[in-house]
């Protein structure tokens, strides 16, 4: 996610949609994020590499 879409600011001029914003975040909250075990080999693509790869 990019960091202007994290850092913007967002009005909310309707009380439903607050609400709803509010009970998002609030089950967001309350779930939990599972361990994940890689099953493949990766690596990091940075700068020519990766303009190599997808010019292919």
């Amino acid at each position: 996610m990019a960091t202007k879409s994290i850092l913007k600011n967002v009005d909310i001029k309707d009380k439903k949609l607050g609400k709803s914003l509010v009970i998002a975040l609030e089950n967001a909250a309350n779930k939990y994020v599972k361990e994940v075990q890689l099953s493949r080999r990766y690596e990091d693509v940075h700068g020519e590499k990766l303009r190599s790869i997808l010019k292919k």
